[in-house]
């Protein structure tokens, strides 16, 4: 174990190392201060088991020494050295958690049997410690387990109203809580599943106990709560269109995101289920080449009436004049033309023949390259004037879709 000394009494620190035998013990002086105010960067770099420390020190004395220690390196055992036998030293160094305190002057058996009883405290907290840690890891990792076993039994065919209510109630008492007047249930596939997998998992994380993630063969399954039908229908698209975003951020391929129906009973969380998982395969059966699409129970409608294309048309000079707003979303434009999420959703994919997040990117892009074309205006500018604040995502979206970075494209267009 490494030992630290700190005494402002250099006879003393050279007594401690000349005739303790450290080479022939377990223990290494690994330095030495003259008081506490010079020890405490000492002791960070040389990060030792022990420190042992006088009383009376000038600048920075032991007591204030050992309450730092005490606060910030807590971990470290304490021996005070001191030539006054006086209770109150004695009682501060205990309420500062020192392990020994012996009065000088010492000799080296003294010094050995204190070192070795420290270092046994240290090292029984250590295992302690270790054991807690491991108990706690076990623990959490059979929380995982079972909190992923509930969550999959809510999107088994053979499921009962019953058998939801009880896996709700389950995990309820394990501190998740997902009762809600309205559910409504994400199956999203893509690849790499190990890239993916994780992203759902922050997204359920950071949602405050509003959407449950868990893990499936293909990718992950979702499910959203809602207080309202309005209120479920607006997280499920936050949700699904975050979700896009950040897969492929993450360089997932083949992204395929399907919505369930929106429910009011526990047991039909299943059918919500089923209905995601059937716009998924109907997403996959398409072989649309690009990345990103996601769909509604509505992909079945095919609105061909003149209300709808105006409507679309209203939608896309809306967001000619918007999408240079960062927080630009489907709900936005939904709103914006009087239509629900699911429909305007499915409307515009059908009448227009991209997803919204596709046409977005297009005229983001559109304007991306005039401006590489027509000004000296820096990329991360550019990429901001058009509605990214991340630049780095940018230059991805911009070589994905063009073939080439904005730099090589304004070289050959400029």
């Amino acid at each position: 174990m490494k030992v630290f000394l700190v005494d402002d009494e250099i006879v003393v620190r050279e007594g401690i190392r000349e005739s303790f035998p450290w080479d022939d013990s377990p223990y290494t002086l690994v330095g030495e201060a003259p008081d506490g105010e010079m020890a405490i960067p000492m002791i960070r770099d040389t990060n030792p088991d022990i420190v042992i420390t006088d009383i009376k020190m000038p600048f920075m004395d032991g007591i204030e020494l050992c309450r730092l220690l005490r606060s910030q390196l807590p971990w470290i055992g304490i021996i005070v050295l001191s030539g006054y036998d006086e209770f109150e030293y004695a009682r501060q160094c205990i309420q500062l958690g020192v392990r020994e305190y012996l009065l000088k002057p010492i000799n080296a058996e003294d010094l050995r049997q204190a070192l070795d009883k420290v270092s046994g405290l240290l090292k029984e907290e250590r295992r302690t410690r270790e054991h807690a840690e491991s108990l706690r890891a076990r623990t959490e990792s059979d929380t995982r387990f079972l909190r992923e076993k509930l969550l999959g039994s809510l999107f088994s065919e053979d499921a009962m109203e019953e058998d939801a209510v009880s896996a709700l109630e389950q995990l309820r008492t394990m501190g998740y809580s997902v009762h809600a007047p309205f559910y409504v249930v994400i199956d999203a596939a893509f690849s790499s599943v190990d890239k993916g997998q994780p992203i759902s998992e922050d997204l359920a994380l950071s949602s405050s106990g509003s959407i449950f993630a868990t893990k499936s063969r293909t990718g992950s399954r979702i499910l959203v709560l809602g207080d309202t039908v309005a209120d479920a229908e607006e997280r499920v698209y936050a949700a699904a269109t975050s979700l896009a975003q950040e897969l492929e951020r993450a360089g997932c391929e083949t992204i395929r995101i399907g919505i369930g129906d929106i429910v009011d009973k526990p047991g039909d969380i299943f059918k919500s289920f089923k209905a995601a998982r059937h716009i998924r395969h109907i997403l996959v059966e398409k072989n649309d080449a690009k990345a990103l699409i996601f769909g509604t129970r509505e992909m079945g409608d095919t609105p061909t009436d003149k209300k709808s294309s105006a409507v679309i048309s209203e939608a896309k000079l809306y967001m000619s004049k918007n999408f240079t707003d960062s927080n630009l979303m489907l709900q936005d434009v939904a709103k914006a033309v009087n239509m629900s999420n699911s429909r305007f959703s499915t409307v515009f994919s059908q009448q227009n023949g991209q997803t919204f997040t596709e046409y977005l990117i297009y005229l983001r892009l559109k304007k991306a390259k005039e401006l590489l074309r027509t000004t000296d205006k820096r990329s991360s500018q550019i990429a901001f004037d058009v509605g990214y604040n991340d630049a780095h995502y940018f230059s991805y979206i911009f070589k994905k879709n063009v073939g080439m970075t904005p730099s090589e494209y304004r070289a050959q267009n400029s």
